[in-house]
């Protein structure tokens, strides 16, 4: 059975889904690797690399055409989905809600598809959990960016001179992205604040170091997948009300709420950000599904009140050498519980509820 993957499209991006460490463990299992050629020459990692650890390097054709499973990050353009054949498997990010007409078509020729994003939230798919591992990179990035556009120091620092107070950063949603902003924050001297409609999240918060904010008589909105879920209208006028509040004395927001499969919720209202002290920086990791910000525009930054608001399409992109690492991992360990070692076959079980979950009906 033979794996393969071609080239992203590096102008929108770099991350790849298989690299020489992940090729390994590939040939350990029986599978062979074909890739396409200067297949992460980007990142830095010549074809002899990959040669070196057994991986074919073939043209883009001869991989779609020797390959019985396809691995992507990002679904491949309409040209490449028409060369697939039959009884191909497709696996990558997906994104089924957006990309509904190319998989219905993928669907209809007998192909396969599995999309990562849809992986149940349970133990053991935690080594498999793209969402996870991408998004702790992207908390990460987040701050470092908002640090270095932001133009004061950021930890308290007493000099002869006099103090510098140290900077306050609020993190919108407490998942995964939002842990790791906050962690990061902390490390680097900020005094941190946080928000989230899930109140599991308080413990994690403050385990951290950071303030949890608390609306007054809220309840946990937390689905049994572990996601947030939509507030109601009274839930939404008390969170406008104590975060405008605290936005008076934030330096630097990190917004990282998502809803899977649905719009961002806007949590910074326009107002808020009006009221923020000129000089603050938001960054809006939410801003390819619309952005918490209500202010907020995809691969730009704006100036509102003295306010820069940054949103990016992909902040991996700026880190895909280490978010490819984990990916292609994840990666493996999602073929390694698809492939059957006795029948040297993959195996579609529906009974596997990580099986059953990911694949796009």
């Amino acid at each position: 059975m033979i794996i393969g993957s071609i080239s992203e499209n590096v102008k929108y991006e770099k991350r790849v889904a298989i690299t020489p460490d992940v090729v390994k463990k590939y040939k350990s299992l029986g599978l062979e690797v074909n890739l396409t050629k200067n297949y992460a020459l980007h990142l830095g990692i010549n074809d002899n690399k990959y040669q070196e650890v057994g991986a074919n390097i073939l043209s883009h054709e001869d991989v779609l055409l020797n390959s019985d499973v396809i691995l992507q990050m990002n679904i491949p353009d309409e040209e490449t989905l028409n060369k697939l054949r039959a009884n191909q498997i497709l696996i990558g990010v997906l994104n089924p809600y957006s990309n509904e007409k190319k998989i219905k078509n993928l669907i209809s020729k007998k192909i396969t598809c599995f999309s990562l994003e849809l992986l149940p939230r349970i133990t053991r798919a935690q080594s498999m959990d793209i969402l996870s591992s991408q998004a702790n990179l992207a908390g990460y990035k987040a701050v470092i960016d908002s640090f270095a556009y932001f133009q004061k120091a950021i930890p308290m620092m007493m000099t002869a001179a006099g103090t510098i107070s140290a900077a306050k950063v609020l993190v919108v949603g407490a998942g995964v992205a939002g842990l790791q902003a906050i962690a990061t924050a902390k490390r680097m001297g900020a005094i941190v604040f946080a928000t989230d409609v899930r109140l599991a999240s308080k413990e994690q918060v403050e385990s951290l170091g950071g303030k949890f904010l608390v609306v007054e008589g809220s309840e946990n909105l937390e689905t049994e997948s572990g996601y947030a879920k939509e507030t109601s209208e009274d839930f939404k006028k008390k969170q406008e009300e104590l975060l405008k509040e605290t936005l008076r004395k934030i330096d630097i927001v990190i917004c990282t709420a998502l809803i899977p499969g649905k719009k961002a919720p806007i949590i910074v209202k326009k107002d808020m950000i009006e009221v923020m002290p000129s000089g603050s920086v938001i960054y809006d990791l939410a801003a390819s599904q619309g952005g918490n910000s209500e202010l907020t525009k995809v691969d730009e930054i704006i100036e509102a009140n003295g306010v820069r608001i940054m949103g990016e399409t992909n902040i991996l992109n700026k880190l895909p050498v280490s978010a490819s690492n984990l990916y292609a991992k994840n990666m493996f360990n999602f073929i390694n519980n698809l492939f059957n070692k006795e029948k040297k076959t993959f195996e579609i079980n529906l009974e596997d509820e990580i099986i059953e979950k990911t694949m796009v009906k």
